[in-house]
């Protein structure tokens, strides 16, 4: 037969196959049916607004259930119909090959079950008007329907023709494709080892559908669904020729039936399982390429020196939450394995199956078997269980247990959902931690890659006092010292300002602000003493601490650090000390410490002495409060040595201890300083009817019993900020939301020209201030939140980057470190000059200048809002699901890195950004996009009818006229 006439019979059968489905109400139910469920669990059974993420995964996640009945219906009565009716017998009487009708009644099944999920088409065009939908795994979701559900078909298709009985092939059909997807599922891979677990799950359908599902198209997963169609389709078609042999003989042509039939089985279990073991061909649909290796990621690979271990521990017998994740986490080290080119080796063992490597765990590594209740319906047990990975390079390793890895959703008590959180993105913070340590612990100047001059403006002998004299002299052999080690890359360049006319000092002043110092403020005698630290394309001042060697030498190498690459940055730390009720602070940011502290040194810094740590790449100053002059000077002062200043502050702070909401005016002390460099904040709060909601308990009487619930209520002081995160700049455009709680308007200086703002956060159109301090959420009658806007209603700037050459905030004003020594010093000689020359020659030089401008690098992040990251906000505003909410703590670490220029890891980090969450909505609103998507799914249904009954009356008009004629 020509392959026109081939293809011609099969299409031929597939449209009467889908003309008898339309003439009667078969697909009308079907597809009824279809999208009802469908819709009904995605709105109900999986609770979609209350999850309040943008995506349609829970749509899939029945989808292997629901078709399994589905196909088994459309299937039951093709053949048995057939042999009932007596039409078997014209088939096999008719010239066209039997495979013809097999692939023809198949494809009409297939059109069908495609016109079912067309009709779920609009779901996800609804939840992209909601939020920022991922059309990847949407893409990919309905790809793996369409697979499944044609294995499903050819398995019903096969059972049908083995049966004249429609209610017994459904029953069978049923009961093998719940096979096939059971076989794969926790309830029968729980009673195995994880190695045959997952053998288990390469033969079963539902594993490789969640694969897919979550966006990752794998080809070992296309050809598993390909060959169950063939195998199925063929035994079909055996079925079928069988009924022409004569019964007890068999043939060649018989044997050769059976023995392609029996290899295409063979192939299914063989073939698949091989494939298995091959290294992955799969295409990454996700945004983002949330499953592939990041390029960042193969930029520290690359930095591999010698071989990095990353080692699995993981017990075969473990929570069956936890079981599925250790196939998923095995692949992702496989995929490092395999990027990084022999420099990764990758082990997964089961520690209590080798008992050698279970004691080095425990002794070596500190890793603990945890224990895990684990309950069914008979019994209850506690499994001592592994789930860690540890990351070793070198002598240094670094250890990652459950809780560094997954992350737990709970929506009720029995409704738990546990998944990876964002595994490259911790194993490969992981790999840079180990690096980091390894490479700090030999030659700073091995991973210098350019070379550096260390250049001090120092006066001459006879113009500095005789401690600094003393101090040159040791600087000067540090220094001969560190160049001999620094394999040509470092050199030593003094210069003396005053030489030549002064002309060096004048450049320095114009270039850094480096003004003459003295040791107090009536002094006469004045010197330089400025020592910096340069390289292509930046200069660090180290700072003058004291005169202590290994003060300078500490400084020195941090100055080297900035320059180098793979060190771990430090992060100087102020939080407010004032206690509030109880004794406990009036803010703790303890989640934020704990974030920053997984990749950065955090250290709390003490500006009393009027100076940062010479070690801080960044301060980040989170509701400071009254700041004094010297405080002040240390913060201005670091801003002017070209340093990043991160400031969440305002006029307001709340105050949540004892059980209580009380907001408070707040003294900052830094005011007058942000307003001197253009940015002032106002003495309102930003309210927003774009917010998010404040959970309030509420008691209800029910039957006598008095229920405690918590009820979601509209709270303007949480603005929900969304089209006003800046898309442009790394910190804030891989964010899909943020709530900013009691912030205040930002207002900037336009008219200043050597100072540029980027704008980070900003409120809607329609948001509104209030400077009153009653906060508590206000109730109408019904019980409902009300708030009516008042004045003027605007876009308000919530978040901003200033950047530029700062002036100092003291260019004319006493130095107050020198002001509080000349103040001590008149008090000491008042009260006994006798001891004053005693006394002078035991305390430490005092030397100190104000740097006047600085540097270009130099920049304040400011965010209008003391409250909005200290922990018990978080919790606040992470709703009735009581977690923490991470968004604005996600917000300050890549702040954090943004400014130390490490962008490396907050690609990684955005990757894993898989929560993206939801417009807020009232209940009815929420309720009328529901009953629209309903609404819609019968509209194209309607459509769908009124489509094939007109195709049906042309046909019949067609036919009516051939009579006719």
């Amino acid at each position: 037969m020509q392959p026109s006439n081939t293809s011609s019979s099969i299409f031929t059968v597939a449209k009467k196959e889908i003309s008898l489905f339309f003439a009667s109400p078969i697909a009308y139910l079907f597809i009824g049916a279809f999208a009802a469920v469908t819709l009904f669990i995605f709105f109900w059974g999986e609770a979609f607004f209350a999850r309040n993420i943008a995506d349609i995964r829970p749509m899939f996640e029945w989808m292997p259930v629901l078709l399994i009945f589905l196909c088994s219906t459309i299937t039951m009565r093709l053949w048995s119909e057939e042999r009932r009716t007596g039409t078997i017998e014209y088939v096999h009487t008719l010239s066209v090959p039997l495979w013809h009708f097999v692939m023809g009644k198949f494809l009409g099944c297939f059109a069908l079950l495609a016109m079912a999920l067309l009709i779920t088409l609009p779901l996800p065009v609804t939840v992209n008007m909601l939020g920022d939908l991922d059309w990847g795994p949407v893409l990919s979701g309905y790809l793996a329907v369409l697979l499944l559900g044609a294995a499903y078909l050819a398995i019903g298709l096969a059972i049908s023709a083995r049966s004249d009985n429609q209610i017994v092939s459904l029953l069978v059909s049923c009961a093998v494709c719940g096979a096939f997807y059971f076989i794969g599922s926790a309830t029968i891979t729980d009673f195995f080892t994880n190695n045959n677990a997952e053998l288990f799950r390469l033969l079963g359908t539902g594993a490789r559908f969640e694969d897919i599902t979550r966006g990752v198209i794998d080809l070992r997963d296309l050809y598993y669904y390909v060959s169950l169609c063939v195998v199925f389709l063929a035994l079909n078609t055996y079925f079928l020729e069988q009924e022409r042999w004569v019964p007890h003989k068999r043939t060649v042509h018989h044997k050769r039936w059976q023995a392609l039939c029996a290899l295409l089985a063979v192939n299914v279990l063989v073939a698949n399982l091989w494939l298995g073991q091959l290294p992955k061909l799969r295409l990454d649909t996700t945004q983002g390429k949330q499953y592939s290796i990041s390029e960042a990621t193969q930029m520290y690979l690359a930095q591999l020196q010698e071989p990095l271990l990353i080692r699995g521990y993981f017990s075969d017998k473990t929570h069956p939450l936890l079981a599925p994740l250790v196939p998923q986490l095995a692949d992702l080290l496989e995929e490092y394995q395999v990027v990084a080119d022999g420099r990764v080796r990758v082990e997964i063992i089961d520690p209590q199956q080798h008992p050698e490597l279970e004691a080095q765990a425990n002794q070596q590594f500190g890793i603990k078997p945890v224990p895990f209740q684990v309950a069914d319906r008979y019994q209850a047990s506690v499994v001592s269980s592994y789930f860690n990975v540890v990351v070793q390079y070198g002598d240094e390793h670094q250890v990652l247990g459950f809780r560094d890895l997954i992350e737990v959703s709970a929506r009720a008590e029995s409704d738990v959902e546990v998944l990876l959180r964002n595994p490259e993105h911790d194993i490969t913070r992981a790999i840079k931690t180990v690096l980091q340590d390894y490479q700090s612990a030999g030659n700073l100047f091995d991973t210098v890659q350019q070379p550096l001059t260390f250049t001090g403006y120092i006066s001459s002998d006879d113009k500095l006092p005789e401690q600094l004299v003393t101090f040159k002299q040791s600087l000067t052999e540090q220094l001969q010292q560190v160049e001999s080690n620094a394999q040509g890359k470092f050199s030593i360049n003094m210069v003396e300002p005053e030489a030549n006319g002064a002309l060096v000092a004048q450049q320095i002043a114009q270039d850094y602000g480096f003004e003459p110092m003295s040791t107090s403020l009536f002094s006469n005698e004045s010197f330089y003493f400025y020592l910096t630290l340069s390289g292509a394309e930046q200069v660090v001042q180290i700072p003058l601490e004291d005169m202590e060697s290994s003060s300078f030498e500490r400084n020195l190498n941090a100055a080297i650090k900035r320059f180098a690459k793979g060190f771990t940055k430090n992060v100087a730390l102020v939080t407010p000390s004032k206690s509030g009720a109880y004794g406990m602070p009036q803010a703790q940011f303890r989640n934020l410490e704990q974030m920053l502290g997984a990749q950065l040194n955090v250290q709390k810094e003490d500006l009393t002495d009027g100076q940062v740590s010479g070690e801080a790449d960044i301060l980040m100053l989170m509701a400071p409060e009254s700041l004094d002059e010297k405080q002040l000077f240390a913060v201005d002062q670091f801003l002017m040595k070209g340093g990043t200043v991160v400031a969440a502050t305002s006029p307001y702070s709340v105050d949540l201890n004892g059980g209580t909401l009380v907001m408070q005016n707040h003294q900052s002390g830094l005011s007058a300083w942000l307003a001197h460099h253009g940015l002032t904040i106002e003495q309102s709060m930003v309210m927003d009817p774009s917010n998010a909601a404040f959970p309030i308990p509420v008691t209800r009487n029910v039957g006598g019993f008095q229920l405690q619930e918590m009820r979601m209520l509209d709270y303007p002081y949480f603005v929900d900020v969304r089209e006003g995160l800046n898309k442009d700049n790394l910190i804030t455009s891989q964010l899909p939301q943020l709530t900013m709680a009691w912030a205040s308007p930002i207002s900037l200086d336009q008219a200043r020209s050597d100072i540029a703002y980027t704008r980070l956060i900003e409120s809607s159109e329609k948001a509104w201030t209030s400077s009153s301090i009653d906060i508590m959420p206000k109730l109408n009658e019904q019980g409902e939140a009300s708030y009516l806007s008042k004045g003027d209603t605007s876009k308000h700037l919530l978040g901003v980057i200033a950047q530029g050459r700062f002036s100092s905030y003291f260019v004319d004003k006493e130095n107050p470190l020198l002001a509080k020594q000349q103040v001590k010093e008149s008090t000491e000689h008042e009260a006994n000059p006798a001891q004053e020359s005693l006394e002078q020659e035991a305390q430490p030089l005092e030397v100190s200048s104000v740097i006047k401008h600085a540097s270009d690098s130099a920049r304040i992040i400011l965010f209008s809002s003391n409250d909005f990251v200290q922990d018990q906000v978080l919790q606040l505003t992470g709703g009735v699901s009581q977690n923490d909410y991470l968004n604005g703590l996600q917000l300050m670490v890549n702040t954090v890195d943004w400014a130390l220029e490490d962008t490396a890891l907050m690609s990684i980090r955005s990757r894993g950004n898989f929560n993206r969450t939801l417009v807020p909505l009232e209940q009815n609103e929420q309720q009328a996009w529901e009953y629209g998507n309903y609404v819609l799914a019968l509209l194209l249904l309607l459509a769908m009818a009124l489509w094939v009954q007109a195709r049906r009356k042309r046909k019949q008009q067609q036919y009516l006229a051939w009579i006719t004629q």
